[in-house]
């Protein structure tokens, strides 16, 4: 039988204090018992593989006709499906074995500040936030030039066989290990020079994450007083559910949620008077300003208990980003769209996009990072979430489930960019430099492209929305307009303007979230690299070194998301690709370490596992870097656009979208210092990839080598593995109620 744990709708779901002793189980692993398949649940997944199957035939085979966007939405759920009922249970059964009977870290280190006992469906919510952010959003999009098939399928077999793993891997190595960091685990496990690498270079990648992430955030809410609006109101909501839930009503998690959706609707609804209540100016906001609220919101949030605001938040976005999804996949059922770009465009062969230059190897890897492979969900599997979890069991739904279903949503960003008219994509994805910033200038350019759109047609397209749509670069406003477009056309009504902002507001609070949770992993990372060397200031409950650590975070991304903010070349197209390289060898360090502590525990059977992604993801996150410092193509190398600018200022000339000298000398800084941290990230990663080779000899040569995995303790805590209890579960809750209501009664 397998190890049965609940945790009762009467605990506190934010703050669970140990239980009576649980039912005496018979066995220790966490779904580990054997069951026989009925004949209904065979031919079940034999018709998911067989759906899958057909699905990936017709996006393979298909060129030159018209394709549904059904065919992806499909593909993508059942390879979902079959990979997390057998992929993801042979890793937490056959691999990593969780045992249940073992107490976390949130179990045995409960303070009431970062280690704290919570409910599976909250963390869940709050672990989805956390790493939901810009990628899933704005890669697809981005990426999207490239044509429709490349995107899907890196999105979705990365995911499986990547992503997923390298989240649940993670998170349970850092579980074992008291919820420590990944630079402080690949100090500690590989040694003091990988670790110094490892500190610097994941500290440092992490920064230039948020600094994206934000970036992002600040591009869709500026000049948006509905979105300023709706997003500030999240905050008061989400602390009145965090204070709602641990004082007035403890453990009503469903009637919480159903006050905070309601409010959020609320405030979601009121965003659109925000200018007959005369508050549209005041909430109408420049980028500069949004960057300085955005500073200061960070730093308030990664220093407040996690109860109060952290988690509530993240638990009520979640609801708001699962429901977006799930409506827009309702929506593309509806309104069944026809993707409107090739499976492949030559933009993918010749590397000359307008969106980003460079060839679909090894861009493509690297615009779509979040989605399918992620580094930056390795610092909050070692973060936050594995401080929060109640059972090891519960390590298989939130790391791999959570990662699935970040998936989704890349896969869904990259249906609503694939439909949307292909001169339209163009024209508000190429810079303002190319397109002129007038409609009859982008209809121009697009022309030059292939495509036609006429100025009409654009200004027509605007109007619908009422927002301008000529050069909105980042991702953002193209989602937004794709996901309208599925709207207007599934539900009718000619609601598309308030589709539109809707959709804003969705995607400015999904990566709100991931900002917020980023900063509190970066204060983690922070305090554990100074506590090396000064002990004390690497306790997590001790303020000045939490607020002290939290200030220096918010500063590096703010400074970082002002260079940004201000760069004549725009942000996004500057930043995004250091972002995604940077992205994708944090994943590699992640992944290191994994086939570490596989090879050291005597894991040599398995550490194909880990092994398989981390040495596709060297080959991808190499090339990348190679060609972004060392390209002469100045569309491509850091270096080489710096020096074409440098050499037009010497000559005393003013390139395009630089407006004057003072501009041309932003553009040579940030391309040189762009070109200089990938240049260190590289030559970081490279190092403690063979600091690690060096273990990975010697572990094999012994069968295995010691670990700083804690030792075990049993746990006391009853607590589900999964989202719904299985009949067994059902029963021993059951026997387990019996037990407590017998204990009250005799006064035990």
């Amino acid at each position: 039988m397998t190890q049965v744990t609940f945790l009762t709708p009467r605990e506190h779901p934010l703050s669970t204090t140990t239980s009576p002793t649980p039912p005496s189980p018979a066995g220790g692993p966490a779904d580990g018992g054997k069951t026989r398949r009925s004949p209904a649940s065979i031919a079940l997944w034999v018709g998911v593989a067989v759906v899958g199957a057909v699905c990936w035939s017709v996006l393979a085979l298909s060129r030159g006709e018209s394709v549904s966007a059904l065919w992806i939405l499909f593909a993508a759920l059942s390879s979902y499906l079959i990979a997390y009922r057998f992929y993801s249970r042979f890793i937490a059964t056959k691999v990593l074995k969780l045992d249940n009977t073992r107490a976390t870290p949130a179990e045995r280190l409960e303070n009431g500040n970062d280690y704290e006992v919570t409910d599976r469906r909250v963390l869940f919510g709050h672990h989805f936030a956390a790493i939901a952010g810009a990628g899933p959003l704005v890669g697809p999009v981005l990426a999207a030039q490239m044509g429709y098939l490349p995107g899907t399928i890196w999105i979705i077999v990365g995911v499986i066989l990547a992503g997923a793993v390298q989240d649940m891997v993670v998170l349970f190595f850092s579980m074992r290990r008291d919820g420590k960091s990944l630079g402080q685990m690949v100090r500690e496990e590989i040694g003091v020079v990988g670790g110094i690498a490892a500190l610097i270079a994941v500290f440092a990648i992490m920064i230039i994450i948020l600094a994206v992430l934000s970036l992002v955030v600040v591009n869709a809410l500026a000049e948006s007083p509905w979105g300023v609006f709706s997003i500030g109101l999240t905050i008061p909501i989400a602390l009145f559910m965090g204070f709602y839930l641990r004082f007035f009503r403890p453990g009503r998690v469903l009637e919480t949620t159903a006050i905070g959706v309601v409010l959020l609707l609320l405030a979601i609804i009121g965003g659109g008077y925000v200018e007959s209540w005369g508050l549209a100016e005041a909430l109408t906001l420049d980028k500069e300003t949004l960057t300085l609220m955005l500073v200061g919101y960070g730093f308030v949030a990664s220093i407040l208990p996690v109860w109060m605001l952290l988690t509530p938040r993240d638990y009520l976005s979640t609801f708001m980003k699962v429901g977006v999804i799930v409506l827009l996949a309702v929506g593309m059922l509806l309104a069944r769209p026809v993707l409107s770009n090739e499976a492949v465009t030559s933009f993918a062969t010749d590397g000359d996009g307008p969106v980003f230059a460079g060839k679909l190897f090894p861009f493509v890897f690297i615009t779509i990072a979040c989605g399918a492979l992620s580094g930056f969900h390795a610092l909050i599997s070692s973060g936050t979430t594995p401080k929060m979890v109640a059972k090891e069991g519960q390590v298989r739904m939130i790391g791999y489930g959570g990662m699935l279903m970040e998936s989704f949503v890349a896969i869904s960003a990259l249906i609503a960019a694939c439909v949307i008219d292909q001169g339209l994509y163009f024209a508000m994805n190429s810079p303002a430099g190319l397109t002129g910033g007038t409609a009859e200038s982008a209809s121009q350019f697009v022309g030059t492209l292939g495509f036609s759109i006429t100025p009409d047609q654009l200004t027509a397209a605007a109007a619908s929305v009422e927002e301008e749509l000529i050069s909105r670069t980042g991702g953002a406003p193209t989602l937004a307009f794709g996901i309208s477009q599925i709207f207007d056309e599934a539900f009718g009504g000619g609601l598309a303007a308030f589709w539109y902002h809707f959709a804003i507001m969705f995607e400015a609070l999904f990566i709100l979230t991931a900002v917020d949770a980023g900063t509190r992993v970066g204060r983690f990372m922070l305090q554990d690299t100074i506590g090396n060397v000064w002990p004390k200031f690497g306790d997590t409950s001790w303020k000045p070194a939490a607020w002290i650590s939290s200030a220096l975070v918010v500063a590096c991304w703010g400074y970082m998301l002002y260079v940004g903010v201000t760069d004549p070349l725009g942000g996004i197209n500057q930043l995004f690709p250091l972002f995604g390289i940077a992205n994708q060898l944090l994943a590699a360090i992640a992944l290191t370490v994994c086939v570490t502590l596989f090879l050291k525990h005597g894991w040599l059977r398995y550490v194909w596992v880990p092994a398989i992604p981390l040495g596709f993801d060297l080959v991808v996150t190499m090339t990348a870097s190679w060609q972004k410092v060392f390209s002469d193509n100045p569309a491509i190398g850091y270096f080489a656009q710096a020096d074409r600018y440098r050499t037009a200022r010497e000559a005393g000339e003013v390139l395009a979208p630089a407006a004057d000298a003072d501009q041309m000398g932003t553009v040579i800084t940030n391309s040189t210092t762009n070109g200089v941290l990938q240049a260190t990230f590289a030559v970081l990663t490279i190092i403690i990839v063979a600091n690690a080779a060096v273990i990975w000899v010697r572990a094999v040569r012994a069968g295995s080598l010691p670990t700083t995995e804690v030792p075990k303790v049993e746990s006391t805590l009853v607590a589900p593995s999964d989202f719904f209890a299985t009949a067994e579960e059902k029963a021993a809750v059951a026997a387990w109620e019996a037990e407590r209501k017998e204990s009250v009664g005799s006064g035990r």
